[in-house]
């Protein structure tokens, strides 16, 4: 499919703010009509969110206040990445930090972006099993709750507006296609000291 009509071509960029891990841009393009605009986005490392299965089939969640929206929102366990780390690596740690589980069998199952208006955050869809709860090791001024529910729980708190999370409602998608079998995933067990998929 060609797109060339569609492309818009960067002629200038300025940094607006350069934060701990955001960077706020503001680029001058050329529209495909040759007329001229700016986009203003927020450059971001990039993220991992989990889907964690426990045995019984429930899932691990997450609660956690989110300042900016200024609520607690239930999530799926995530994270972003580190400069140069694997996602599966990142996903891993995040797990392990934020809930205390490990898991025997990772399987990718894609990656979403987020905000593609605003933001180059993609963030990469892990599934895990095969679980094993240690102790948490959660960052300095990190505060959340771990808590599990069924599938058809989440389902529900997706349709009422419990959860309104992005990412875990696209989880929530992929979840229910794996349920039901429409959509299959490649299971890999865990390397200790490796990432590999």
């Amino acid at each position: 499919m060609d797109d060339a009509h569609l492309k818009e071509e960067g002629t200038a960029s300025e940094l607006l703010l350069q934060g701990n891990f955001l960077r706020a841009m503001r680029d001058t393009v050329r529209l495909p009509d040759g007329h001229t605009a700016t986009r203003e986005y927020v450059v971001h490392p990039g993220a991992v969110v989990i889907v964690p299965l426990l045995d019984d089939g429930r899932l691990v969640l997450e609660r956690q206040y989110r300042y900016p929206i200024g609520r607690v929102m239930t999530e799926f366990p995530a994270g972003k990445l580190d400069a140069g780390e694997d996602p599966l690596v990142c996903g891993q740690r995040e797990l392990l930090e934020e809930t205390g589980y490990t898991a025997r069998e990772w399987a990718h199952a894609g990656a979403m972006h987020l905000a593609v208006a605003y933001s180059t955050e993609i963030i990469h869809i892990y599934f895990a099993r095969g679980l094993s709860l240690g102790d948490r090791q959660l960052d300095h001024g990190e505060f959340l709750d771990v808590i599990s529910a069924t599938p058809q729980e989440l389902f529900g708190w997706c349709r009422d507006g419990t959860v309104t999370d992005a990412k875990t409602q696209t989880c929530t998608l992929w979840l229910q296609n794996v349920l039901s079998g429409a959509w299959t995933l490649q299971w890999d067990a865990h390397v200790p000291g490796g990432a590999g998929r």
